[in-house]
């Protein structure tokens, strides 16, 4: 397959990080959470997300998210994969910027949503889908649209 326009093909095979994402959604609102002290996108929202841990399967490493993060436990089966983004983080980036992300809906969960990582996260509210903060991390917009949408797979971040 011919490179894209403006990429640099490599010969070299690089490492591809797997993140997860949570698109809590409930009566046609998301719930998204406002980033504090981690040297990555503070003062912007996101939604609950992390990295799947070497040889964690993505669903597990969803359900630990969550649980971590928001306080709510989610069944592994009750996830329900809502978007694939192969994404590369803007310039400057750190060599390992390449991720590919796993954006998944939840049919059910149990607990109600809280912060459960204060030193990372100042602020976690649910927001209109159709009304969303101008601070959203872009990537998490798109991908919220993308969802709506009904696209199961994006790039995002490619030249």
């Amino acid at each position: 397959m011919p490179a894209r326009e403006g990429t640099v093909m490599s010969t070299s095979r690089g490492t591809v990080i797997a993140a997860v994402h949570l698109l809590l959604i409930r009566n046609g609102q998301v719930l998204l959470a406002r980033r504090c002290h981690t040297g990555y996108e503070d003062g912007q929202y996101s939604v609950v997300a992390g990295h799947a841990e070497r040889g964690e399967p993505v669903t597990v490493a969803m359900a630990r998210e969550a649980r971590e993060e928001a306080g709510i436990d989610i069944a592994c089966a009750d996830l329900v994969l809502a978007h694939v983004m192969h994404r590369r983080a803007p310039a400057p980036a750190a060599a390992d910027s390449e991720r590919i992300d796993f954006f998944f809906t939840a049919r059910r969960w149990q607990g109600e949503p809280r912060i459960g990582e204060p030193d990372k996260c100042d602020d976690l509210r649910w927001f209109a889908l159709d009304a969303l903060p101008s601070n959203v991390i872009p990537y998490v917009r798109a991908a919220l649209a993308h969802h709506r949408d009904r696209m199961v797979f994006s790039e995002h971040g490619w030249p």
